[in-house]
């Protein structure tokens, strides 16, 4: 049964930074697109970071660019978001995600991908 486990979320002040893993059983992504999706209260998963072929496939939202790094690690089958600069904003529920194909420009869209985790919190505080 595959399963992706995120961890690392939690408190932080603004300006600080927090590392997301997932970790994913019984699935390897290859080359397809890997993806990191943030949902705050009342509103729909927003897709903010994608990764495919090794790294050579790197998309962000405008919300997050410069500031968060989608990284892959074939050793541990995981991947990473490094989120720095936090801001209150980024205070949401972060979930990872994966496609059965390499990533494109439809990469936010959550309807794209067939696993998810269950999502860890991040909360940003002034």
């Amino acid at each position: 049964q595959v399963r992706l486990i995120e961890s690392g979320g939690g408190s932080v002040q603004a300006g600080g930074s927090l590392r997301l893993s997932c970790t994913l059983h019984d699935y390897s992504y290859g080359k397809n697109c890997m993806a990191w999706f943030r949902q705050f209260p009342g509103k729909e998963r927003e897709g903010i970071a994608a990764i495919a072929w090794g790294g050579r496939r790197l998309y962000y939202a405008d919300a997050v660019k410069g500031r968060f790094d989608i990284s892959q690690d074939d050793a541990n089958n995981a991947v990473y978001l490094q989120m720095e600069s936090l801001v209150t904003e980024d205070t949401a529920m972060y979930y990872c995600a994966a496609a059965l194909r390499p990533c494109g420009s439809w990469y936010a869209d959550s309807t794209q991908y067939v696993y998810w985790g269950q999502g860890t919190q991040v909360t940003v505080s002034s």
